[in-house]
This record gives structure tokens, C-alpha cells and sequence, in this order.
């Protein structure tokens, strides 16, 4: 049992020795699928902020639906660099409280 805890630390120092640490560099490694975080997030965002349009229309478990997704966005967009993140938030904050407004309002009648 101790040969094997020894040998899997030595690995793992072999391991972080022989990349050069590179592996924390990985989008994968930093909780990030690569793809998800290069251009995924973008059409996600042009689909949740594409239905304000028809926010009146939507239920309530849609709603809450399309809130929760803003909310999954928002740590991915504040990765961007500034300019892309201060316009990208702000839109998407809009598109939020434009979600929370209507069901609110449509909880209250």
C-alpha cells in the first residue's frame, strides 16, 4: 500500500515537472470546457437574450428557466477582457432584470 501512495507521488510531481506546469493553463483543468468558453457562451447568450421580445408570453417555469441560465453566464463572460465583458454584462443584466420584472409582475396579478 505504501509502494503504490509513493509511486502515485511521484508521478504526479513527474507530471507537473515534465509540463512546466502547463497543465493548469488548460481551460479543461480550470473547470472550463474549451469549446463552451470560446464561443459557446455567445450563442447562449443571443439565445436567452433573443426572447425578451416574448417575455410576456412566457410562463413562469420559463421564466425562472431563462434567469437561471443568465445567472450560469455571467461567471463566463466576466472572463472576458474589459471592453467585451463591461458591454456583455450590461446587456445581459438587461435581459435579467427584463426576465425578473415580468415574472414579477405577472406574480402579483
Amino acid at each position: 500500500m505504501k509502494n503504490r501512495r509513493t509511486f502515485a507521488f511521484l508521478l504526479a510531481v513527474a507530471i507537473v515537472i515534465f509540463s512546466g506546469g502547463r497543465w493548469m493553463e488548460n481551460p479543461v483543468h480550470a473547470g472550463l470546457d474549451p469549446v463552451f468558453a470560446q464561443e459557446d457562451w455567445k450563442n447562449e447568450f443571443e439565445d436567452v437574450c433573443s426572447k425578451t421580445q416574448d417575455a410576456m408570453t412566457l410562463g413562469s417555469a420559463e421564466l425562472n428557466d431563462l434567469i437561471a441560465r443568465c445567472d450560469k453566464l455571467k461567471p463566463l463572460i466576466e472572463r472576458l477582457d474589459e471592453t467585451q465583458k463591461k458591454v456583455y454584462l450590461k446587456r445581459l443584466g438587461m435581459c435579467r432584470d427584463l426576465y425578473v420584472f415580468v415574472k414579477e409582475s405577472k406574480e402579483k396579478k
